[in-house]
């Protein structure tokens, strides 16, 4: 069953809807970003989530200190690097990590061969701030790669009405959703509810 990813979590009762309705992360944004929480902020959200439930940290060219600090505090079990961070930059840090990469054309999508990350999650282009932008990749891009589907993370775009075609496209491990769930600026109760029964429901095996 593909997994779900909400991010860009900023309230209370948005971080227990997502989690009784079976999302299996949430995703805390620290990058510039109109989602953007401060560390204590996601420690207190943090404390609705269960220990089976992933806590992700979205960061834009963080310092390492950024993404140490946060890891342990709040505390997070994954850092999305959602920036230019060099293949280096991610290696060193030795954290459980995701890199996003934004998708226009094939060569972002090989760009993905050179990180040694636990995860790759595949992205629109960002609009205002990386990623959060609403819109759709081409989905056949992802042809050219031959990175195993349990390490895909497949973003952009994505909200209840297409989520099921894009998982019988890609086949990726998870789908990560932040602005197809949301109404008029603001996540939006019923939509992450229907965005995870879409994937739970018939999304794919």
């Amino acid at each position: 069953m593909t997994k779900v990813k909400i991010c860009g979590l900023m309230e209370t009762e948005h971080v227990e809807v997502a989690v009784g309705a079976g999302a299996d992360a949430i995703g805390f944004v620290f990058a510039p970003s109109k989602r953007k929480v401060t560390i204590e902020k996601a420690q207190e959200l943090a404390k609705h989530v269960p220990p089976s439930v992933w806590k992700v940290g979205v960061f834009v060219n963080p310092t390492k200190e950024d993404v140490l600090t946060a890891i342990q505090e709040v505390p997070l079990d994954y850092i999305q690097y959602h920036g230019q961070e060099t293949p280096d930059f991610v290696r060193t840090n030795n954290l459980p990590s995701i890199k996003a990469l934004s998708v226009q054309n094939e060569a972002d999508v090989l760009q993905a061969k050179k990180y040694d990350t636990d995860y790759y999650l595949f992205d629109a282009p960002g609009t205002d701030y990386r990623g959060g932008s609403g819109e759709v990749f081409e989905w056949k891009l992802m042809e050219v790669n031959n990175i195993p589907s349990e390490k895909i993370i497949l973003a952009g775009g994505l909200n209840p009405n297409n989520v099921k075609d894009a998982i019988q496209k890609v086949n990726p491990f998870m789908v990560d959703v932040s602005s197809g769930v949301e109404r008029n600026g603001s996540k939006d109760k019923e939509l992450i509810q229907a965005f995870i029964s879409a994937v739970k429901n018939g999304g794919g095996e």
